[in-house]
């Protein structure tokens, strides 16, 4: 197993569930958004043929997940994400992007509905800290995140 520093100072790298798995595999670690995640296994043309005749894996432990519920979550989706989550119907999930006020990338995630009222958002690890404090910020009358 090789970690790959990319310059975070004092700061310890968190491992996933996964990560003992990553390592006895052969992956070439490196750090990403505070984790130590698997960059490369066996070279980047086998895995895109590996992923292209059979299947593809992405460990998402790393990443934030917010539970956004109540009868102000939609108003707070429909205010921050650049896509309707009003189009998604219970079980269903987006791609989509949350914006600054003045239109902005602060991230992109993944929005799943639960029902009508409650709603998990997907988030990437580095951005967990300024996504929370977007969606706290933004939080529609109604709204519990």
């Amino acid at each position: 197993m090789t970690l790959v520093n990319l310059g975070v100072v004092n700061e310890p790298v968190k491992r996933t569930p996964l990560y003992a798995t990553h390592c006895k595999l052969g992956a070439r670690m490196t750090e990403f958004g505070g984790f130590a995640m698997p960059v490369q296994y066996a070279g980047i043309l086998g895995e895109h043929r590996a992923v292209r005749n059979a299947a593809g894996l992405f460990d998402l432990s790393h990443m934030g997940e917010f539970e956004l519920r109540g009868k102000g979550a939609l108003a707070t989706l429909e205010h921050v994400l650049t896509n309707s989550a009003a189009r998604l119907a219970d079980g269903q999930a987006q791609y989509t992007l949350m914006c600054t006020e003045e239109g902005g990338t602060i991230d992109d995630l993944i929005v799943y509905r639960h029902n009508a009222d409650r709603y998990l958002l997907c988030v990437n690890a580095a951005n967990i800290a300024a996504d929370w404090a977007q969606m706290s910020q933004m939080c529609a009358s109604g709204a519990e995140l």
